[in-house]
């Protein structure tokens, strides 16, 4: 098992990193965004065969697994740790929230009390985010192409409204979408001077750097970690943490009081994949019911608390369906 962090100019290393746990078989994947599984893939051959099994962090990781196993392509059992409900609806809400508005008060000292405060994607990254924002009293606004999460968002009290919308509308900008070029030129360009850019999602592409170096005639650090882009027309734009993800740039990322549980369930599902990775098909798994359900009553222990039982009547009832209501 290997732990592989992407920051910035590290990136070669993390991929010669990649390259050497690939060369130690057999092994099972431990995998955040599928950067390993993908490497294995495209190197094929006996690396493919020592690999056992693998497990994946996060929404864009799955996503790319899914299409892998859609494809026909993937060559062994994953299991998405990220969908297990002890590791999204804690981790990518609570964790993400919370280290994502630390990122951008450290970076920026900014009060966000009054702030117009537009996150671009309400899933559970999103939701926490947006949470927390209003939380510290600003005003969120959300942008998404789904329209059930969309509605969602406006009906947890939130303004609901386009990209374009929420450009000249926003004046901190947050992208938790996995997706790429979210925020682009023509977003830029009716932003207003002084607007804060930051990223939350994976990769740093989610906002069009390029497209923002483009239309800019300077740039410069202005504080660490926040890079001051003027335009043509002499608006300021603030890019924070290079558009990597802030919460990891700009600040420390998760506490471990909610990592704890990801972690669990990366390491219950390694341990499960040892046990029966001979005997599943080729394509991503959830993780096992079991597991999910014995990781939150750990994490419950771990805090004090203890879960009521119902009745044997009580399961009586809900098991019969002659009891009528």
């Amino acid at each position: 098992m290997l732990f592989l962090s992407l920051r910035g100019e590290d990136r070669a290393t993390y991929y010669d990193h990649i390259e050497r746990v690939l060369d130690a078989q057999p092994h099972i994947t431990m995998d955040d965004g599928a950067d390993l599984t993908s490497t294995a893939h495209r190197r094929g051959g006996t690396t493919l065969s020592g690999i056992l099994g693998g497990t994946e962090e996060t929404t864009t990781g799955v996503i790319r697994l899914r299409s892998l196993a859609q494809s026909g392509q993937l060559a062994y059992p994953v299991i998405a740790v990220n969908d297990a409900d002890t590791k999204h609806m804690f981790d990518n809400r609570y964790g993400t929230g919370q280290s994502t508005i630390e990122g951008i008060l450290r970076a920026t000292h900014l009060l966000l009390a009054g702030k117009r405060f537009v996150v671009v994607g309400y899933g559970w990254c999103g939701r926490g985010i947006a949470l927390r924002a209003r939380g510290m009293g600003a005003r969120v606004a959300v942008v998404e192409v789904h329209p059930v999460r969309a509605l969602e968002a406006l009906m947890d009290g939130h303004e609901v409204m386009s990209m374009s919308e929420a450009a000249s509308w926003g004046e901190v900008f947050v992208t938790a979408t996995g997706n790429v070029a979210v925020i682009r030129k023509e977003h830029f360009l009716l932003m207003k001077d002084g607007a804060v850019l930051a990223n939350a999602g994976h990769f740093n592409v989610e906002i069009d750097i390029e497209g923002l170096e483009e239309l800019s005639v300077t740039k410069q650090v202005v504080r660490p970690m926040v890079e001051e882009y003027t335009l043509r027309d002499g608006k300021r734009l603030y890019l924070l943490g290079e558009g990597r993800l802030v919460n990891l740039a700009c600040a420390e990322g998760h506490p471990s009081s909610v990592m704890d549980m990801s972690f669990a369930n990366q390491a219950l599902s390694v341990a499960y994949l040892v046990q029966h990775a001979s005997n599943l098909e080729k394509r991503v798994y959830r993780v096992p019911q079991e597991i999910d359900e014995e990781v939150a009553r750990l994490k419950l222990a771990a805090l004090g608390v203890r879960l009521e039982e119902m009745t044997p009547r009580q399961r009586a009832y809900l098991a019969s369906w002659q009891e009528g209501t």
